[in-house]
């Protein structure tokens, strides 16, 4: 059974001002992205890469062209519940509330929902055990972990939404070599078993050589 397109990129263009002129950061980028496979987008620094993810994630609005959710153009949807049920952004950095448990930070998103904590609390724990993090870290805070635990913490925190769309702004980039290659292959198997699209920005070319599609970004335009 072939995998169902969920975001869809047409003739994408971004445009912005600096002093001098109008600068194209992404220019007619077209694609359909499907769930189920694990994607990344590689480019040199000021190639485009971050703004494609903002806009993505709706961020940033189209200066010209389309981007749709399941068939529906992002400027008919509520943005708002865009980013909070459908996409969910990774960061290189993890982002972590210090002053919360780990069990704390991954229900920290349905709270703001206004769900029960006992739920909160259920789906927070079947996330942390998707990425390998049993119960004898629900009560440590993010000082007390690795750069690879925080960033399953943050996975984690990005799955308890129920998105189906993982976005991930270089996750690797601040670990080490084996902890780099742990998260990657929770993120692969997000995407193979749980049918997540995940896409990932990275100029990690470890990561890849072992995504399912690799797309290169020059001048904001991808590269056949």
């Amino acid at each position: 059974m072939l995998d169902m397109s969920i975001l869809q990129l047409d003739k994408v263009s971004y445009e912005y001002r600096n002093k001098h002129q109008a600068v194209k950061a992404v220019n007619e980028f077209s694609y359909e992205f499907n769930q189920g496979l694990f994607y990344a987008i590689t480019g040199k620094s000021g190639s485009g890469k971050t703004t494609l993810l903002s806009l993505m994630v709706g961020l940033d609005v189209p200066t010209e062209g389309i981007i749709k959710y399941e068939g529906t153009d992002l400027k008919e949807m509520n943005m708002d519940k865009y980013r909070r049920d459908c996409v969910s952004l990774i960061y290189q950095d993890f982002n972590l509330f210090p002053l919360l448990t780990v069990l704390e930070n991954v229900m920290y998103p349905l709270k703001l929902k206004g769900q029960k904590t006992s739920e909160c609390k259920m789906l927070a724990m079947e996330k942390l055990k998707m990425v390998g993090l049993d119960e004898s870290y629900y009560k440590r805070y993010p000082s007390m972990l690795s750069g690879g635990e925080q960033q399953r913490v943050a996975i984690a925190r990005a799955l308890v939404t129920g998105s189906s769309i993982l976005l991930a702004d270089e996750p690797t980039g601040n670990l080490d070599t084996e902890n780099g290659n742990n998260i990657v292959s929770i993120l692969k198997d997000l995407a193979h078993n749980n049918k997540f699209c995940v896409i990932v920005v990275t100029h990690d070319l470890d990561i890849a050589s072992v995504a399912d599609k690799t797309l290169s970004l020059r001048d904001g335009r991808l590269i056949p």
